[in-house]
């Protein structure tokens, strides 16, 4: 009893760690003060100035297009490598698998200043197309991650078999493997959205001039302080998030219950 209520405080202790910052700033967004250490009473006022801000609705719309390209291009070509890496042999298999965890390991700042010296060197001007470039090359590696597992778990006998049957390769790829690794996909291309939406460093170093994200917007206005409207956007971020993980992770089981009735 007592170490199950120790296990329950310590719990709860880790989830107000993580939520209590999140927490503060949902409630400043309905805060009629601009002031973040005075209760100014509750209001709307923040949200309805947030979509009418131009600036920021439309480093959102970056943000929000970027995070999504990225992901589902990096989701593409990440899916496309676990089933080749799956077709190897172990020694290559496992070079290669190493070789993949590197960016995750590697400093993100160290990327970033790759990515903006290769462009240089390049003579690629910065801009929206070296970002993008820049999100997927550091997305793929965790579509990997999410699917590899997936599709080693798949049996290559339904595959076989489907061929067998006179099945195409892309057909039967559609009609049996798919199904199997979509869950993984979707993490995948879940992990990937994040990810993208949150990122900074890479961002900051191979943007051009025009281009903001939420993230080098933010930090381009700490100096003069940072707008309320933003509370409310990153209150509706993280809602959005929530709700979308919540819907991710219920439809499955929902969909196995109707068809198990």
């Amino acid at each position: 009893m007592i170490k199950k209520s120790l296990r329950n405080i310590y719990l709860a202790l880790i989830f107000i760690l993580l939520y209590a910052p999140i927490g503060t700033l949902m409630v400043l967004s309905f805060n009629a003060s601009k002031s973040r250490a005075k209760w100014g009473g509750f209001t709307f006022k923040w949200y309805i100035e947030l979509f009418q801000n131009q600036a920021i609705m439309e480093s959102l719309y970056l943000t929000l297009l970027l995070a999504f390209l990225s992901a589902f291009i990096a989701t593409i070509i990440g899916t496309a490598a676990c089933i080749g890496i799956n077709r190897m042999k172990k020694g290559p298999q496992s070079i290669i698998m190493g070789i993949t965890n590197i960016p995750l390991l590697n400093a993100e700042i160290v990327t970033g200043i790759s990515f903006m010296l290769m462009f240089i060197a390049f003579n690629i001007s910065l801009g929206f197309n070296t970002v993008l470039i820049g999100h997927i090359s550091f997305n793929i590696p965790y579509v990997i991650l999410s699917v590899m597992p997936k599709v080693k778990q798949t049996g290559k006998s339904s595959y076989e078999a489907a061929l067998d049957l006179g099945a195409t390769p892309i057909y039967a790829f559609w009609k049996v493997i798919l199904p199997d690794i979509l869950p993984g996909i979707l993490s995948g291309f879940l992990l990937s959205f994040t990810m993208s939406l949150d990122d900074f460093i890479i961002t900051y170093f191979t943007k051009g001039r025009g281009i903001n994200t939420l993230s080098t917007k933010i930090y381009s206005e700490v100096k003069k302080g940072i707008k309320p409207e933003m509370y409310a956007l990153s209150t509706l971020l993280f809602l959005s998030v929530l709700i979308l993980l919540i819907l991710v992770n219920r439809l499955p089981k929902a969909k196995e219950k109707i068809n198990n009735k």
